[in-house]
């Protein structure tokens, strides 16, 4: 989701600048103006808690910059302060701690150059766990495939607005594979020895193919949602939740063998539902340049020395809920062939390990093997049958390293 603060951040000071602009408009950076960008939300979780301080970046950069040597804390209505250090690429809560129901908590920041900055304060929305997190096999817009859907349930019936993040992790198998793998060795020279009448055999690079030391078949690749994924139950008499968070193809490689989804829920208030709708909106819009511009729009952080000044973010404290699935491809479609692999083409490509006209193509063999754009699965004398990496080795796009929480 960050991904999405970033780009509408950019879009808003650009929309800003140029909203009242109806011809054909030539961008130009010269009158770029930058903004603190803050990502705050903390939980009912007991943990170290995070916030996120960047600034606005311009479109010849290649990221965001993360704003660095800020003093950031939260304070309680109750005199407790909660300290955060700059860590990695986030400032993080020097010890764990959690939001509690009732209290009021507002987030302070101070730059290096002695900027302040404060949220609204915030209380902890209603507790509501997920119930469960299914997975079903449905026909969505034409498309066959798997819907996952939380459900869930707020008897009081005061939750009412919901955001959703998810993290998925599924299994990769190579389906050309072999144990065994190629590579160039170096021989030494080995010099003449006259009395035996030995002209001798001078230095040289041959192929040997040796079994592999590392997993290379099963990998696991693991993915986070990278968009907003918001639910209202407002419009509903109770406040019951069945929401579909997740749609995947039944031609989708990556549910081919063992997929797993972990599902958060954040309760989120109306002020901050209402911020992210509008930064999900906002994200769906279209060009930045087009005629419709909505202007710049605050959330609940504010400069104290300048209320004017722009600052794009929201500080929510939210109540959390979390559930994992796992499910098989062949649970789901019995019977039914795998979905087209990652990589299309894994036909094997045959070398001759010779120099000379065709079929010699000990050359291509060679440097293929060196360079690794193909990797072995199979040889007989000087034959070598050689695939595209993906297809004999998952870990040239995926790890092989078993998630630890993992069940098959």
């Amino acid at each position: 989701m960050k991904k999405n603060i970033y780009k509408i951040s950019l879009f808003l000071i650009l929309a800003f600048a140029i909203s009242g602009c109806t011809e054909q408009y030539v961008f130009q950076n010269t009158d770029f103006e930058s903004a603190l960008v803050v990502e705050g939300t903390i939980t009912n979780e007991v943990k170290n808690q995070t916030i996120r301080l960047s600034q606005v970046y311009q479109l010849e950069e290649t990221g965001p910059r993360m704003e660095k040597g800020a003093n950031v804390f939260i304070l309680d209505d109750q005199g407790n302060e909660y300290q955060f250090v700059e860590k990695d690429t986030v400032y993080e809560s020097i010890t764990p701690f959690r939001a509690e129901p009732g209290r009021k908590y507002q987030l302070k920041i101070k730059t290096s150059t002695g900027k302040n900055y404060a949220s609204d304060e915030q209380v902890l929305t209603t507790e509501t766990k997920i119930d469960n997190v299914t997975a079903t096999v449905e026909t969505v817009n034409g498309e066959r495939g798997v819907q996952i859907n939380v459900n869930s349930v707020d008897p009081t019936n005061t939750s009412k607005y919901y955001r959703y993040e998810y993290t998925e992790t599924y299994k990769i198998i190579a389906p050309v594979w072999d144990p065994r793998e190629a590579i160039m060795v170096n021989y030494p020279a080995i010099p003449a020895n006259p009395d035996e009448d030995f002209p001798g055999v001078p230095a040289g690079e041959g192929i040997e193919v040796r079994l592999r030391n590392r997993e290379t078949r099963t990998c696991y690749s693991t993915k986070k949602s990278d968009y907003i994924i918001l639910n209202s139950t407002n419009s509903q008499s109770d406040d019951r939740v069945h929401f579909p968070v997740r749609f995947i193809s039944n031609q989708n490689y990556i549910i081919s063998h063992r997929y797993s989804i972990f599902v958060k829920q954040y309760v989120q208030n109306l002020a901050a539902y209402t911020y992210y709708k509008t930064l999900k909106d906002l994200s769906s819009s279209g060009s930045v340049l087009s005629p419709k511009q909505p202007g710049f729009f605050y959330g609940n952080i504010k400069s104290v020395e300048n209320p004017s000044e722009k600052v794009i973010g929201f500080f929510e404290v939210s109540a959390v809920s979390s559930e994992r699935i796992f499910f098989n491809y062949a649970d789901l479609f019995p019977k039914e062939p795998l979905p087209p692999y990652y990589e299309s083409d894994c036909n094997i490509r045959d070398f001759v390990d010779c120099v000379g006209l065709p079929p010699c193509s000990g050359v291509q063999l060679r440097s293929a093997i060196r360079l690794r754009t193909l990797v072995y699965v199979s040889n007989s004398q000087d034959n070598y049958g050689m695939v595209k990496p993906a297809c004999g080795d998952c870990t040239t796009f995926s790890s092989n390293i078993v998630p630890p929480f993992w069940i098959d």
